[in-house]
């Protein structure tokens, strides 16, 4: 049987879980997760973790923070007055939004905590500096490489 390797494109169900077990994200109940191995759409580490599986394969990895989603960075902590927050926003505490960059470009921050007059905002993704436990079974693979079918996944 052929095992993956780079170039080919994969389909894969997994269930990805945090330290205490806690089920952050599945494709067990719907469509396989499919991805060109090489391409760099999915972290590193799970990418890693598809290379030599065959067909029907499964296997449990863990995954630190530096082939996942990096560490936590204080430096993307920051606070803001919150008359910089637009009026219609209600701010709270786990509420997402859109931070606009000078150069146009918007970054998604999560509402971190709430002062009388200000607002902490992280820009880290949600899942940096956690190591991260990925159940995966390996469903098929097209050696031909990547079809025109499916969507660009970016993450698992």
């Amino acid at each position: 049987m052929a095992q993956a390797k780079k170039g080919d494109e994969v389909r894969v169900h997994y269930t990805g879980k945090l330290e205490d077990g806690t089920v952050f994200d599945t494709s067990a109940e719907g469509e396989p997760l499919s991805f060109t191995i090489g391409e760099n759409r999915v972290i590193p580490g799970f990418e890693q973790a598809v290379l030599g599986m065959e067909p029907g394969d499964s296997k449990t990895e863990e995954i630190d923070p530096d082939q996942a989603y990096g560490s936590h960075r204080e430096d993307m902590v920051m606070e803001l007055e919150k008359s910089q927050i637009p009026d219609e926003v209600e701010p709270q505490v786990g509420q997402q939004l859109q931070l606009r960059l000078d150069n146009g470009q918007t970054v998604p921050v999560l509402i971190t905590a709430l002062g009388e007059d200000t607002v902490e905002i992280d820009a880290n993704h949600p899942l940096a500096g956690r190591t991260l436990t990925f159940e995966i079974e390996l469903i098929d693979i097209d050696e031909n490489g990547a079809s025109d079918e499916g969507g660009n996944i970016v993450t698992p």
